[in-house]
């Protein structure tokens, strides 16, 4: 599938978002495919959702959502993949790489790294100016 739109968040997440719109349009949409990379590591979503654990690429993932969602913590981010077919979650799961630097398709992916402590540290847009003295 080709990129649709990709977007980097000021916390450091990215999204990408493959092939057009099944459902809905503008800014409402549901596409085949969405790769959310996050910096928080200490945290994997999948709500209250029916799930399992399973290994791929030598990590443990959590599908959940029958299959539609796929949450990989490895190295020291957490990979979520949201997809329209439990076939292409699957699919997307085996051949995920780095977006910062080189990997293969199907390579054995990095062991999840301890907590970075990402969720406890403020982004720098949350962190209140020094203050001053009035005159």
């Amino acid at each position: 599938m080709a990129i649709s739109e990709a977007t980097h968040d000021p916390g450091g997440a990215f999204s990408v978002q493959y092939g057009d719109c099944v459902e809905g349009g503008q800014s409402t949409c549901v596409p085949p495919l969405r790769v959310v990379t996050s910096p928080d590591n200490s945290f994997v979503a999948s709500g209250d959702a029916p799930r399992h654990s399973t290994p791929v690429r030598g990590v443990s993932v959590v599908v959940a959502q029958g299959g539609h969602t796929i949450e990989i913590a490895t190295a020291g981010v957490v990979v979520g993949i949201y997809a329209d077919r439990p076939r292409v979650a699957a699919a997307a799961a085996q051949t995920i790489v780095p977006i910062n630097e080189a990997g293969a398709p199907g390579a054995p992916l990095p062991a999840r790294l301890p907590d970075t402590g990402f969720g406890s540290t403020p982004l720098p847009s949350q962190i209140p100016s020094p203050l001053r003295t009035l005159r």
